[in-house]
């Protein structure tokens, strides 16, 4: 069957591959400690209950039709109250845009900015760069980022690769690692950022930033999240922001995200949606309108949920540390923020009971899920090479008492290696 380039060079996700893994496992009967999908199990972390009363009340009430283009009126405005209240940030209605979920608007914002051939400047890790490069024809220009900076990307690594650039794509608290940008760390970015644009003439393309702060609620500690026009309002020009209520309202079925940046661009961010056809439910749309501005409510709902967030990551931060401690080739990465906790295990080149050579990721992944009964996705997934020994644990669909109970099965399972 013949089909379009795009479509014929498209890879699928390595995570639904993993997860196929996992799923099979499962139909088989094995209790599978799942830290793969960046998702929350429902009976764990449920929506807020405003929230959901909110949304069978708006169905009752007859929303059910096309909402507009942009989102529907009264939740552009909560959303711009609510941006301006916790982040001092001062975006109205109509430089916002509503859709189904963040990826919409990432897939737009690519759309609306980057020509075939453009380049866009990514770091590795990071999710799905590469998949809305192939999407639009863009040039990746995939930028390796280091352990001891937690993996998140430095002035110094990003600006060999600026000049001429289209598109920085960059995400705090970042999808895999769980790890966030300092505040000199981001304001050093927006600096290079601002000096390629001087540098360029009137008739070229500025250097745009998509910042993707989906996860810039959950933070732990005494961690801050910092985004660029806050720190360099000069900015406010070339930033295109992506978030919603998915990942810090544990609400990734209901499908709310929202974009804000400058209005010429979202209008056709719009336009781009708009023939798509990828709204935002209408009643999801008015109950969301209704929840954000409840500050009580969010704030006991955000609060509850960082605690059995950080309860989940800490329980295992302090297994894979004691692991390190007894002498196991493993390690973790302090998590900062998000729903993830970076982990290494550095058993590649070892052997397996079966006589099974792993000196993959991949393979040790698969490994690890028949041995250990314990599913990670590794970073090669997002881009890294598969010689490199770190994972992504994502903890929103399993429970302090799985993942403890997942450590001396991994520790088990690294026993059975032989050098």
């Amino acid at each position: 069957m013949q089909v379009s380039k795009m479509a014929a060079g498209l890879s699928g996700s390595e995570i639904i591959r993993i997860g196929n893994q996992v799923s099979e496992q499962v139909r088989q009967g094995a209790n599978i400690c799942n830290l793969t999908i960046g998702d929350f199990d429902p009976r764990i972390f449920p929506i807020p209950a405003e929230l959901s009363t909110g949304i069978t009340e708006a169905y009752h009430q007859g929303h059910t039709n096309y909402p507009p283009a942009a989102g529907i009126a009264e939740l552009r405005q909560a959303v711009s109250e609510f941006l301006k209240t916790r982040q001092g940030l001062d975006y109205g209605p109509n430089d916002i845009l509503v859709a189904g979920g963040s990826r919409p608007l990432i897939y737009a914002t690519y759309r609306a900015l980057v020509d075939p051939g453009d380049r866009v400047v990514f770091p590795l890790p990071s999710w799905n760069n590469n998949h809305y490069c192939h999407l639009t024809g863009a040039t990746q220009v995939a930028v390796a980022t280091q352990p001891e900076n937690n993996f998140m990307p430095t002035a110094a690594e990003l600006a060999p690769h600026l000049v001429g650039a289209t598109l920085l794509a960059l995400c705090s608290p970042l999808n895999p690692t769980g790890t966030v940008f300092t505040k000199a760390g981001l304001e050093e970015i927006c600096d290079l950022v601002l000096a390629e644009n001087k540098r360029r003439g009137p008739n070229e393309k500025p250097l745009y930033v998509l910042y993707d702060q989906i996860y810039w609620l959950l933070t732990f500690g005494n961690t801050q999240h910092f985004d660029p026009v806050s720190l360099r309002p000069e900015l406010r020009d070339y930033v295109i922001y992506i978030d919603g209520i998915s990942k810090c309202f544990a609400a990734t079925g209901v499908r709310v995200g929202y974009s804000f940046g400058p209005p010429a661009i979202i209008e056709k961010m719009k336009s781009i949606l708009g023939h798509v056809g990828a709204w935002a439910p209408k009643a999801e749309q008015v109950a969301t309108a209704h929840f954000l501005p409840e500050a009580t409510a969010v704030d006991t709902f955000i609060a509850d949920m960082k605690n059995k967030l950080q309860d989940s990551l800490q329980a295992l931060f302090a297994g894979l540390k004691e692991l390190q401690a007894q002498g196991y080739p493993v390690d973790a990465v302090v998590p900062a923020g998000a729903i993830y906790l970076t982990a290494k295990i550095d058993v590649l080149g070892r052997t397996a009971p079966d006589g099974t050579l792993l000196t993959t990721t991949a393979e040790l992944t698969s490994y690890l899920i028949s041995e250990a009964k314990l599913a990670l996705v590794p970073f090669s997934a997002f881009g890294t090479p598969a010689s490199e020994p770190w994972f992504r644990a994502s903890v929103g669909a399993e429970t302090v008492d799985s993942i403890q109970a997942a450590l001396p099965r991994l520790r088990a399972a690294l026993d059975k290696l032989k050098r």
